[in-house]
């Protein structure tokens, strides 16, 4: 079992390689099968979603604030910020950025993790993003 330096290290090399749209190198970070948010997938289908969110979003950025640790878990409080360029979640782009909390938990198994499970306010992020198309802040 990885030391909690090691992988504080660890994850913080995946969210430099999220940050920076290094989708191609994941297979260090994510298991071949994966639970995502308790339901059974692939990688490439954790990858799928990331790079549709990148093609939307091209300056989604992660900020983590908090990062726990308890033997093979992790635990995550982290800022997402960016700005819609293309339609996302529904909403048509509007030049309008968001900034939102995002809850996750990851499980650690062989160095990769088995289960990711992320929450954050969905309803709180759509008002953000149709905030600017209506003009109300």
């Amino acid at each position: 079992m990885a030391t909690e330096e090691e992988l504080r290290n660890w994850y913080l090399r995946y969210v430099a390689a999220l940050n920076a749209h290094e989708f191609d190198g994941m297979d260090e970070f994510i298991a071949d099968r994966v639970l995502l948010n308790g339901e059974p997938g692939a990688r490439d289908d954790v990858v799928t979603v990331q790079k549709e969110d990148i093609e939307a979003v091209p300056d989604l950025h992660w900020e983590v604030e908090e990062l726990l640790f308890d033997r093979d878990r992790i635990a995550v409080r982290a800022i997402n910020t960016g700005t819609p360029r293309k339609e996302w979640l529904g909403v048509p782009p509007s030049g309008t950025s968001f900034k939102i909390v995002e809850y996750a938990i990851y499980r650690v198994a062989n160095g990769r993790f088995v289960h990711m499970t992320a929450l954050h306010d969905s309803s709180e992020l759509l008002r953000q993003l149709t905030a600017g198309s209506s003009g109300v802040r």
